[in-house]
């Protein structure tokens, strides 16, 4: 029971110390290679792509606004959080109660429900730190992924994963079945999404993986993201009327870029070409919690540039 706490405590002590980094925003000493910055598009589409940009520009800028008023405050509500959890969950069961509780807040936000398969969206009410107000497809409908494949990245097959995430419409997206997705180009994501692995083994792998590029509202939980590798030089989809070219993406498991309200939460991310998780480019109000890393170097990129002072305090 001794050695069970302790690595309770010790793993909710990493997604604190995660979420600390995230407040202070820690730059790499070092310029990032020009491939990890900013990608242009030339942008093809029936309709007025750079109308388009624009105004998807102009919504993230809104949202961050006042995104995180005083991050000190914030880092006291995720221990204080913290520490209730793990102290209830501690006294049932001196008191010999059974308790479904963990320890971690995140955890028992919803695992102690025995129908959350049917209350999937409560986990939208969980988050926690700076990201705890991303609300993924909370409003809107479920999506179910049926088919694995990724044949064509320019007019993807209803019920694959890239057709589901590049929607206008908030969706919550899950799995019929256990799957492995092998992407061919980077899966551009759009805003008030949630990708929800819960009940199924599904792995992001051998291939392109996620990118989140100047939206909105993304929760990511419980898949498993691996083997990355850089693709690009071709033409993706990101919504329902654009597509546009994209120059070589760094084989990051997920790559944050110029987002806001973003909550990454219990997914595997392993082994890939370059990050494991790169918030750059102003991003702001992300949590990265209760995630295994393995098997990489270079883990986390928190800000792109010394110089770049959106990605300063």
């Amino acid at each position: 029971m001794a050695s069970s706490s302790s690595q309770k405590v010790t793993s909710v002590c990493l997604t604190v110390l995660v979420l600390l980094a995230l407040s202070a925003t820690i730059l790499r000493k070092i310029e990032i290679p020009s491939s990890r910055k900013l990608k242009t598009e030339d942008t093809q589409s029936s309709t007025n792509t750079s109308t388009m940009a624009v105004n998807r520009l102009e919504g993230v800028e809104l949202n961050e606004q006042h995104a995180v008023d005083d991050p000190d405050k914030v880092a006291d509500e995720v221990a204080t959080l913290v520490q209730m959890s793990e102290h209830n969950s501690t006294a049932r069961r001196q008191l010999g109660f059974f308790s479904c509780g963990t320890g971690n807040p995140v955890d028992d936000c919803w695992r102690c429900d025995r129908n959350w398969h049917k209350n999937r969206k409560r986990l939208a009410d969980c988050g926690i730190g700076f990201g705890r107000n991303a609300i993924g497809g909370r409003d809107g409908r479920f999506y179910v992924v049926t088919d694995p494949t990724d044949e064509d990245v320019i007019n993807p097959k209803p019920g694959t994963l890239r057709h589901a995430v590049i929607q206008d419409e908030p969706l919550w997206i899950v799995f019929k079945r256990d799957m492995v997705i092998e992407l061919k180009q980077e899966l551009i994501m759009n805003s008030f999404k949630t990708i929800d692995g819960r009940g199924a083994n599904v792995h992001i792998a051998n291939g392109a993986c996620i990118t989140i590029q100047f939206i909105t509202n993304v929760i990511i939980h419980g898949l498993h993201i691996h083997d990355c590798k850089p693709t690009g030089n071709a033409m993706v989809r990101s919504s329902p009327s654009h597509f546009g070219w994209r120059t070589m993406a760094d084989g990051d498991a997920v790559s944050i870029f110029g987002s806001s309200h973003i909550w990454i939460d219990h997914n595997s991310l392993s082994h890939c070409a370059d990050g494991l998780v790169d918030a750059v480019m102003g991003s702001t109000a992300i949590t990265v919690s209760n995630n295994h890393f393995t098997h990489h170097n270079e883990v986390m990129l928190l800000g792109h540039s010394d110089s770049y002072t959106q990605d300063k305090l």
